[in-house]
């Protein structure tokens, strides 16, 4: 008998997850992790993991399976905490749920599940594995977005490796959320009608300005209105040489000053906002609402425009760097001077944006057809063949 240990998280989809595999024949343990009790830096008012906690032993003394808590707390703070401070002192926004599933779930979480004998892992995530019978005999494995489009969570695994997902199981990608309720209902599990958790992956939920602010000092500054026509925005493009050249100046963001606009409002720190945001900014008056367009962390000043539409939200292409690349696939990656029709997204729940992979010295840049709205520097950009999610990388 196969020997699959589930992170119960004391949510609905991972306690499902173990009910099926149960089904299925498997030997199930239960893990719960325990990622956070540091008390020099409080990430919510909620404690969160207690009840899920209690949730998740319930649920495994439902199904009659064996389960413990692990204690991960040190890797936590140290691989996706202080990561996150550092992103954001340099002017980044990191993802910390992609962090958490390479870092955590699928690295130092894999590794605890294969000391303790098993086969595989497994999650309550909505995506799919797939396997290619190569002609020597080794397998390919797929990472496929999950059935139901409102909860596919392929993006978030999107920095996963071979050898992770060879050991992964994911059990329910094939259903729609309203049937995992109800096959939780069904079987009486605690968590069926539970809410689904927001905010940081096996955390809860985080008020960012307060986190970020017990590491990075409130720094007063200026926000400056930059105006739609401003002359960034009106350049011609100069006749390129190569393609590359194209690409390089379409995914270069303009570079703003002091007297690109006015002066509108104060900031307690360049280092709490990010390129999109629109709430914390705390300034009236304009006939359409302020977006940040771009942060510059050194001078410590926020540039904003007006409305969602504003230009300086807007850019047809982003550029990875070699060292941020990843390919789920490696046997479909490109080498220098190839390209790639692709569907990309730059953040979760965005619908698929067709665009084109081209590969250069140095990195790869994504040209999507259409401008995107809020390409922000330390987040991941996806890219998809069919309903495949084949690499990805941090938007540099």
């Amino acid at each position: 008998m196969k020997k699959v240990v589930v992170g119960l998280s004391g949510g609905v989809d991972s306690s499902v997850a173990a009910y099926l595999l149960k089904e299925q024949g498997y030997e199930v343990i239960g893990l719960f992790m325990k990622n956070w009790h540091d008390d020099s830096v409080i990430i919510s008012d909620e404690c969160p993991w207690v009840e899920d906690s209690n949730d998740a032993l319930i649920v495994a003394e439902k199904l009659g399976i064996p389960f413990q808590t692990v204690d991960l707390s040190a890797e936590y703070k140290e691989r996706i905490v202080d990561y996150m401070f550092s992103e954001y002192e340099k002017g980044r926004t990191p993802n910390p749920d992609v962090l958490c599933n390479r870092e955590i779930k699928f690295d130092v979480f894999l590794k605890i599940a294969m000391q303790l004998g098993a086969d595989y892992v497994a999650t309550g995530h909505y995506c799919r594995k797939g396997i290619i019978k190569n002609e020597d005999g080794s397998e390919t494995y797929q990472l496929l977005a999950g059935k139901d489009p409102n909860k596919d969570q392929s993006y978030f695994l999107c920095q996963l490796s071979q050898e992770q997902l060879s050991k992964t199981l994911f059990p329910i990608g094939e259903l729609l959320k309203p049937e995992v309720r109800k096959i939780a209902a069904e079987n009486d599990l605690i968590t069926a009608d539970k809410k689904d958790s927001q905010g940081l992956c096996f955390i809860g939920k985080v008020h960012l300005p307060e986190f970020l602010q017990q590491k990075l000092k409130p720094k007063k500054g200026v926000i400056v209105e930059v105006p739609s026509d401003a002359q960034q925005f009106s350049t011609t493009a100069p006749i390129f040489d190569s393609k590359t050249e194209e690409l390089a100046f379409n995914a270069e963001k303009p570079e703003y000053s002091l007297d690109d606009g006015k002066v509108v409002g104060e900031h307690q720190g360049a280092h709490y906002f990010t390129i999109g945001q629109r709430k914390g900014l705390n300034v009236g008056g304009t006939k359409e609402p302020l977006f940040v367009i771009d942060t510059d962390v050194e001078q410590n000043i926020i540039y904003t425009g007006q409305g969602k539409s504003h230009p300086g939200l807007l850019r047809h292409t982003l550029f990875v760097k070699d060292d941020e690349l990843h390919w789920v696939r490696k046997d479909l990656a490109l080498e220098v001077d190839e390209s790639m029709e692709v569907m990309a997204r730059i953040r979760y729940r965005q619908p698929l944006q067709p665009a084109i992979l081209y590969r250069t010295d140095g990195g790869l840049y994504v040209d999507f057809v259409d401008k995107q709205s809020a390409i922000t520097k330390g987040q991941f950009v996806a890219w998809y063949q069919d309903d495949e999610l084949i690499g990805s990388g941090v938007i540099s």
